[in-house]
């Protein structure tokens, strides 16, 4: 029966995670004013990001979404040794209008200059007008005084057409102000993340009207790049891998000289003829991504942040000792404070988000670091409180969250699980032969069920094959290899004269990963020796060639999903056995059997007609040299057979 969250509330009563610390709520913890000192579970990244804003290097930072990357990065913007930030200005180029000059001022002064500018030509613009109409009243004047009204007329509107069709335009010769910096402010930060070609480098705005007086300078299309706009602070690139490789090589550029022209990024705009002299940009890069943004990069922008900064792998969680509750906790009042909008957390409700930060670990003794997600689940909670008026977020709001704030993922998994059960793709009562219940992660916090069928047919070629089906990706793959070597030990069959064939159900996005590989061969062996296996069992774990089973990934959320879809009992690789941390409803719901070798899979899935013959001879086959097992005439099922 499931637990409700009064229940859980009960049994987590006893259970006090802050080891008798006198928080009340969190309210009471200070929370540091700088950026770095906010940042938790990341010393090392935080300990390099010192040394480089120190000696002003680059810095790469790779690892998953939600870790702190972008946070570091702001970071670095206020640790930057204080400089003379500059203002930059286009002007115009009298004797050549495609290359306009540049001209960088102290900080504060662009917008003075420009606003001098534009005030001395209205000043012009306005006795020009006035003298204009001065002329214009003259002409009527004469024409009335000799009696010749409709020649002054003309006369009037000839000379006012030709003097507004010849009259200079003062505000060509005005300055822009391409990048602007407060007298007293700290060094830039600038999001690049995403950007194209012209955000990021700098851009030429077309000019629809090009001739007749009415088009627009070429120095006042001109716009800075986020490189620009960089110069003297931080420029934060996140999936660096996304950026095409002419900007890489662009951004590369910049990086080495300090400096880079603005021109039309566009070929077919009629800015590409346009192109400034240099615009300083001497920015620090931190370059982000996930552990394939490598492969995506430049070599030789990688190679020059290498070359003249650090490179950092951010950890996904740090171990969950005393120090680091601590530090967890003032995460939660951190992100409280930041939001403004929620209240604090008590005692309750804070112990009950560092549960969770165990459970999405997946390592037994561990937090999680991918803080934004969790950071979305305090966010949730107090909304919650919110809702119901509550003075205080509490641990009943917490867990209601987290029924409410489910990914997407766990959402499809779950919607998934249903129709499966509806349309009996998913069987977890009785027995059947070649069938197992396998299990997945979708996306990174979620399980699902993967049913898995073998079936044995004589060979139509010279020699038998495994065919696996199920848009398998390269590991899955390899590790269908692997089976077919534990197959030939522990059925004592020559299985060249047999096609195997595997089958997984419902994956239309494929599969990747070898932790389906000990469902795979107790499908098999099933088929092969016509043993029917359990289907209330499901199982997860990975497969040596020797038949020992391995760890795998994300082992809390397969075992949630196998309770969700009714499952009994679930088998485990032994290593992951302390990994796991399910919630508490489903504790009473399935029972877990941590396992280390195939045989010991085998004996709790199959079910034989004679099951301590089948044992005796299991451990007989699984212990003696292989060279027997293929020297054997007669398999295990043959002995089955007989008994």
């Amino acid at each position: 029966m499931e637990k409700t969250v009064s229940d859980i509330l009960e049994k987590n009563a006893d259970e006090d995670l802050l080891l008798g610390s006198g928080i009340s709520d969190s309210s009471e913890i200070e929370v540091p004013s700088r950026l770095i000192d906010q940042v938790i579970g990341q010393e090392n990244a935080v300990e390099v990001i010192k040394k480089a804003a120190t000696q002003r290097r680059h810095v790469m930072m790779l690892g998953n979404p939600g870790t702190g990357k972008s946070m570091l990065a702001k970071a670095m913007a206020e640790l930057l040794p204080k400089e003379e930030l500059k203002d930059v200005l286009v002007y115009p180029n009298l004797e050549d209008s495609n290359n306009p000059v540049i001209r960088t001022v102290a900080a504060g002064r662009g917008k003075q200059i420009v606003a001098a500018h534009k005030a001395e030509a209205a000043k012009r613009k306005q006795m020009r007008n006035t003298l204009m109409m001065l002329l214009v009243f003259g002409i009527m004047g004469y024409s009335l005084i000799t009696g010749q009204w409709l020649m002054g007329i003309i006369a009037s509107a000839f000379v006012f057409m030709a003097l507004q069709y010849m009259r200079p335009r003062e505000e060509m010769m005005v300055p822009k102000l391409l990048v602007s910096n407060e007298e007293n402010a700290t060094a830039p930060f600038i999001d690049g993340t995403g950007s194209h070609a012209g955000a990021l480098l700098g851009d030429v705005r077309h000019d629809p009207f090009q001739s007749g007086g009415l088009e627009t300078p070429s120095h006042d299309r001109v716009e800075a790049g986020a490189i620009h706009k960089a110069n003297g602070g931080v420029l934060f690139i996140d999936e660096i891998n996304t950026l095409t490789p002419h900007s890489q090589q662009n951004l590369l550029t910049a990086l080495q000289e300090g400096q880079f022209p603005i021109t039309g990024q566009s070929e077919r705009s009629s800015g590409a003829m346009v192109r400034t002299e240099d615009v300083p940009c001497r920015f620090i890069m931190i370059a982000a991504g996930n552990l394939d943004a490598m492969q995506g990069m430049h070599p030789a922008l990688r190679s020059r942040i290498r070359g003249y900064g650090y490179e950092v792998y951010m950890q996904d969680t740090m171990p969950d000792t005393p120090e680091n509750r601590e530090k967890f906790v003032r995460f939660i009042a951190q992100e409280v404070k930041n939001d403004g909008k929620i209240p604090h957390f008590d005692r309750s409700a804070i112990e009950e988000v560092l549960r969770e930060a165990q459970r999405r670990s997946n390592r037994k003794g561990h937090l999680t670091l991918k803080l934004r997600d969790m950071g979305g689940l305090i966010r949730v909670a107090g909304d919650i409180a919110r809702q119901d008026g509550a003075e205080k977020t509490t641990a009943e709001h917490v867990l209601r969250a987290k029924g409410s704030a489910r990914s997407i993922e766990q959402q499809i998994s779950d919607e998934y699980i249903q129709r499966s059960r509806d349309y009996d793709l998913t069987v977890v009562t009785g027995t059947e032969v070649g069938r197992v219940n396998g299990l997945a992660v979708m996306g990174s916090d979620s399980g699902s069920v993967l049913p898995i069928m073998a079936e044995v047919t004589p060979t139509q070629g010279a020699t038998g094959a495994v065919i696996a089906t199920g848009q398998l990706k390269e590991i899955a793959q390899e590790s269908i290899k692997n089976v077919s070597a534990v197959l030939k030990k522990f059925t004592g069959k020559d299985i060249k004269n047999m096609d195997i064939h595997v089958q997984f159900i419902g994956t239309y996005g494929g599969v990747e990963g070898d932790s389906a590989s000990i469902s795979v061969a107790t499908a098999v062996i099933s088929a092969i020796e016509g043993i029917p296996v359990r289907q209330d069992v499901a199982m997860t774990g990975s497969l040596s060639v020797r038949g020992d089973v391995l760890p795998i990934g994300g082992v809390t959320y397969k075992i949630e999903a196998a309770a969700k879809a009714g499952i009994k009992k679930v088998i485990i690789p032994r290593s992951n056995a302390d990994d796991v941390l399910i919630e508490d409803r489903y504790r009473e719901m399935v029972e877990i059997v941590p396992v280390d070798h195939i045989e010991e899979v085998l004996e709790e899935a199959l079910v034989p007609q004679n099951r301590e013959l089948f044992l005796d001879k299991l451990k007989k086959l699984a212990t003696r040299p292989v060279k027997k097992a293929f020297e054997s005439s007669s398999g295990l099922g043959s002995r089955q057979t007989a008994a």
